[in-house]
């Protein structure tokens, strides 16, 4: 095989990236709203670390800003790649995304639950490989 023989492989495509991520945080929401509103026993998530139910509220009050806040961000790329532009800044925080779902990955390794274990960390494992589709540049294949 010819060397950068991978540059050519294409997964998925960014946009079918997005609309995965759209899907995944959509779910992600309803989980933290039947938390916040007590149809999920709060002593079941965040790695079984939540001591009250103002914490529980604090925590999840900021998951649902941050995955709103994910989306926003996710939204506004996916009207870029549709008029073929890019913006750095956008970019950049979708490269904070790989990172910090990556690093919530090795959190959930953590987890006491066996579902939040499992399911929690492939979740954002998942997340974070399509943050990066969707962040990585394009090589140009010469011809």
């Amino acid at each position: 095989m010819p060397v950068g023989w991978r540059s050519n492989i294409k997964i998925m495509s960014k946009k079918s990236a997005l609309y995965t991520m759209f899907s995944i945080l959509g779910v992600v929401l309803i989980f933290h709203f039947l938390i916040f509103f007590e149809v999920i026993a709060y002593d079941k998530v965040w790695a079984g670390r939540l001591k009250s139910f103002e914490e529980m509220r604090k925590f999840e009050t900021f998951s649902i800003l941050l995955n709103l806040s994910n989306m926003g961000v996710l939204f506004i790329k996916y009207r870029l790649l549709n008029k073929g532009t890019t913006n750095k800044i956008i970019d950049i925080i979708i490269w904070c995304f790989v990172v910090l779902f990556a690093l919530n990955t090795l959190g959930n390794l953590f987890a006491q639950n066996i579902y939040e274990l499992i399911f929690g960390t492939l979740l954002t494992m998942v997340s974070a490989i399509l943050c990066y589709i969707i962040v990585r540049k394009e090589k140009k294949i010469s011809t």
